[in-house]
């Protein structure tokens, strides 16, 4: 099941975009060229960056998301997710992001 935080990080390409892809994502349609930034399946890293048109397998659909960011492309998901870990340094001195998102 997919979760969207109330207040999602955007990638600077992606915002004028944002609400279709959002729609595609929850509705399970394609949304090429997307990718989210969710808390990591493994608890020992921050994020997981995943292409939107991958939650549409069967696998992600019996997994718990909590998307807190979007993105058009793997580069800017990138840009978006340091950008994110720099704010929770700078605002905590630490990197607990699952503590400081939720």
């Amino acid at each position: 099941m997919v979760t969207f935080r109330e207040r999602l990080y955007f990638g600077e390409t992606i915002k004028k975009k944002h609400r279709k892809a959002i729609y595609n994502i929850r509705h399970e349609k394609l949304a090429p060229g997307v990718y989210v930034i969710a808390f990591a399946s493994n608890e020992q890293n921050l994020f997981d960056i995943i292409p939107a048109n991958e939650l549409l397998f069967p696998f992600y659909k019996k997994k718990e998301i909590y998307i807190l960011g979007m993105a058009n492309g793997l580069s800017e998901a990138k840009i978006v997710v340091k950008d994110m870990v720099a704010e929770v340094y700078h605002k905590t001195g630490g990197f607990n992001v699952r503590e400081y998102f939720s």
